[in-house]
């Protein structure tokens, strides 16, 4: 059996965070089991974009500087950084991790940020659908990755954890790319696990102490949680994050491919917990509008399923009095299918892919997600 372990955390104090992160590499084995010393070390974290901390949108700078910190004391050379939506460049990044707080974390826990912007193509293992992908290089030049990720719901990935956080090893510009050739989630979805299967992450930790629910990962709202959780299987970590959230593992698209791929079964009963009983923590998350109505897929005409998907699925809608016309929507849309008009965004639903990066990305959360009420009844 997998294990996965749970070290209970109320806040984002310094004393408590540290305490349960040394709960979490205790129960692992200890930090030697994790790591050796000397290793150079690369925290991939959740940075999809600039956020206060508060909003619970990114990883809390708190959990990075104590990983960070216990790395560094056992003397690991460690490397924090992450490639957010939308251009990726040492200017972008410095922006990133000033307001998100891991500039302060990096200096009190003695790492460094990533600003090396180099990118590679990497061939995947066998078991990938996907031949070859290009990513950011640093992470590979280390002799570890751990990912920290944030416990939140996700417009198009319904959960995003331990193996959705990877998407940041694709570069910003090459991200809209893969959303505008995968847009089913299925095959989006298969992406994420062929990332996952070519990373590798040694250890993968959840900053579960308040995640997002809701319209996340960052439009959502935050959901205290307490909880800290980590496994060296990211799969099975997934299984168990999403449990917490009170969503059926098996309704996770990156779960079920791993259980496609016999990565994992999918089960919780198929992990053994060390620490906390994760029953004590399982709370009813708030999901995001966007389930999928594509029931017909496969069972009709090609012409009436895009007739069905453009006025059944859901859809970005504009605020118009909460945006303030900054074009991010409109550089981040993968087919182009946003217009400004007079300095407002203006959506073509007809080449729409419901990837929902406008929404994910607006800073200001002028995107809301609409659902058909008529079909809304049937998917509650």
């Amino acid at each position: 059996m997998e294990k996965v372990f749970l070290s209970k955390c109320e806040n984002y104090n310094r004393e408590e965070v540290y305490s349960a992160i040394d709960k979490i590499f205790d129960m692992a084995g200890g930090i030697g089991k994790v790591v050796n010393k000397n290793d150079k070390v690369f925290l991939k974290i959740n940075l999809v974009m600039k956020k206060h901390p508060d909003d619970a949108a990114t990883t809390h700078p708190m959990v990075v500087e104590a990983v960070a910190k216990k790395l560094v004391d056992y003397g690991c050379d460690v490397i924090i950084g992450d490639s957010p939506g939308g251009p990726y460049n040492e200017k972008v990044l410095k922006s990133l991790y000033k307001v998100c707080g891991i500039e302060e974390a990096a200096k009190n826990s003695g790492s460094k940020l990533n600003y090396d912007c180099r990118t590679e193509d990497f061939l995947t293992p066998e078991n990938c659908m996907i031949k070859k992908l290009n990513m950011i290089k640093p992470p590979f030049e280390c002799d570890k990755i751990i990912t920290i990720s944030k416990l939140k719901t996700h417009g198009m990935a319904l959960y995003t954890g331990a193996v959705k956080v990877l998407f940041g090893m694709i570069p910003g510009i090459y991200k809209a790319e893969y959303h505008l050739k995968m847009p089913d989630i299925k095959d989006f979805s298969n992406l994420l696990v062929d990332i996952c299967e070519t990373v590798k992450p040694h250890f993968s930790i959840i900053d579960g102490i308040v995640g997002m629910e809701g319209d996340g990962p960052t439009a959502g709202v935050p959901k205290k949680t307490g909880l800290i959780l980590a496994s060296f299987n990211p799969y099975y970590l997934d299984v168990a994050g999403s449990y917490v959230m009170g969503i059926n593992p098996e309704d996770v698209p990156t779960v079920q491919r791993a259980i496609e791929r016999n990565l994992c079964t999918g089960r919780i009963d198929d992990i053994e917990f060390e620490g906390e009983n994760i029953n004590n923590f399982i709370l009813k998350y708030k999901l995001p509008n966007t389930k999928s109505v594509n029931f017909f897929r496969g069972r009709v005409p090609k012409r009436v399923e895009e007739f069905l998907t453009y006025y059944l699925s859901p859809r970005p809608v504009f605020q118009y009095d909460v945006c303030i016309g900054c074009n991010r929507c409109h550089d981040v849309c993968p087919p182009k299918s946003i217009k400004m008009v007079n300095n407002k965004p203006h959506v073509d639903y007809k080449t729409c892919i419901r990837c929902f990066c406008c929404h994910e990305l607006c800073p200001q959360k002028a995107v809301k997600i609409h659902r058909n009420k008529i079909i809304s009844r049937f998917l509650k």
